[in-house]
């Protein structure tokens, strides 16, 4: 008898489809060295501890903004709202000035923090992982913006999509004993 775990996984025709049916927020990743803004769109952001309270995200290794970000040692991450499918494309392309589109304020750090987000959460580095073609940040959350009722932008299948709130929404946010 076989299992699913004896098959080799063939990763250039399978790995994307099969976690593209794994949903993600998008959020813009930012910084500020010497003054001038740097920033990316990142899926891979997630809640990682309580306490101390870390969240984590996960840039390329072929970034041209994370080596920023590292240096200046300290970002923002923006949460984006469902109409912000063209602040994430923006952020999500190289090589042009993606600050020239849209309007900001500053985080304590001095990060970007973006028009329009749903929230943000202002950081510290803590910790840089290699993980692949990828590294794994950790970052101590210093401040937190106040979170917003609008809709989510998520992407999904290679797209993004939006979703509501299910009318049995925990009222007044999460108990102690719910998943994070």
């Amino acid at each position: 008898m076989t299992t699913a775990g004896d098959a080799a996984v063939d990763v250039p025709a399978r790995f994307r489809p099969v976690l593209g049916h794994f949903c993600t927020g998008v959020a813009i990743v930012t910084a500020c060295e010497d003054g001038e803004p740097v920033g990316f769109a990142c899926q891979s952001f997630t809640a990682l501890s309580l306490d101390p309270p870390l969240v984590l995200f996960c840039p390329a290794r072929t970034s041209g903004t994370w080596p920023v970000i590292e240096r200046v040692g300290r970002f923002a991450v923006n949460v984006l709202a469902g109409e912000q499918q063209d602040v994430s494309a923006v952020f999500g392309a190289r090589g042009e000035d993606k600050f020239s589109s849209v309007s900001w304020t500053r985080a304590p750090s001095g990060s970007p923090l973006l028009d329009g987000a749903l929230t943000w959460v202002d950081c510290a580095v803590e910790t840089v992982h290699e993980a692949g073609d990828h590294y794994v940040v950790i970052g101590r959350v210093t401040a937190l913006g106040e979170p917003s009722a609008r809709r989510p932008l998520l992407f999904y299948r290679g797209g993004y999509t939006v979703t509501e709130a299910p009318p049995d929404a925990m009222p007044g946010g999460p108990r102690p004993d719910d998943w994070f």
